[in-house]
């Protein structure tokens, strides 16, 4: 790992992006070189530090992504999947770590992911905090050890301006009690109940999401029999937490070479699967 790691963050201005330049800037390990915005923003072309109402810093916004991949050694990227994937390909051409927190991909879109692979490293996750990873880990276990008579749901709560659902981390948990089972997900999972759907079918994985306000991000995995029921629950209150961990991811990966990673790796989790 090297000492001192120059990260570029791509979409600046979000809430994510701001607490990510936030971190970098208290980190010893890491400094920030560059930040991105979409072309028309009032941010781009501008100084980071003028740009969100500070003294100016050094680092520019770029509107072109080139721009603030070329110097950087990881990138961090919490955007959207059309955009994520243009970075991917930027990101391997560049042999940069591409830390990937955004969700909402399509199967082409993962298909573009692993080509990029080949030529770089990428971590992605639905989700980078040590809680939420532990949680995906129990969930497997749980989910291992009770039969079909135990339903499982996953129930999930974010803020309001959140667009896509399941969220990432529901979809990261609903795999794990998949994994556990023994079980395909696509086949075995129930979402958007509306009307006279029926009787739960046995053995399927449920989601329930939850949209309003300020909330962070919540979920609990429900684990329901006759006469029992089990809860795994992890809330998150301060978006500083997937921060951290996208920049440990973004450390971590220094030196590690082409692949497809996630943040089991990072933790060290992969070897208790």
């Amino acid at each position: 790992m090297l000492d001192d790691v120059g990260v570029a963050v791509m979409g600046a201005s979000g809430r994510m992006g701001q607490m990510l330049i936030e971190v970098i800037n208290q980190s010893a390990t890491a400094h920030l070189v560059a930040v991105t915005e979409r072309p028309g923003h009032d941010w781009a072309g501008r100084d980071l530090g003028e740009a969100m109402g500070g003294a100016a810093t050094g680092v520019m916004v770029h509107s072109d992504p080139i721009d603030a991949i070329v110097n950087a050694q990881a990138v961090i990227d919490f955007t959207t999947p059309a955009a994520t994937i243009e970075h991917a390909l930027l990101t391997a051409q560049a042999r940069a770590v591409h830390v990937i927190g955004t969700t909402g991909f399509e199967a082409a879109d993962l298909e573009k992911l692993t080509h990029a692979a080949r030529h770089a490293t990428i971590i992605r996750a639905g989700n980078m905090s040590l809680g939420v990873n532990l949680l995906v880990q129990i969930t497997r276990q749980v989910a291992a050890a009770l039969d079909e008579d135990f339903d499982i749901e996953v129930i999930e709560a974010h803020h309001h301006h959140k667009v896509d659902a399941p969220s990432g981390t529901a979809l990261m948990l609903g795999q794990a009690a998949a994994d556990g089972r023994g079980i395909d997900l696509d086949v075995a999972s129930d979402r958007a109940r509306d009307g006279i759907t029926g009787p739960r079918t046995r053995g399927h994985i449920g989601f329930s999401n939850i949209r309003g306000g300020d909330i962070i991000g919540e979920h609990d995995v429900l684990f329901a029999g006759q006469g029992e029921r089990i809860t795994l629950s992890h809330k998150a209150t301060d978006r500083s937490v997937f921060a951290r961990g996208a920049l440990k991811a973004a450390l971590w990966g220094q030196g590690k070479g082409p692949g497809q990673f996630d943040m089991l790796d990072v933790l060290g989790l992969r070897a208790s699967n």
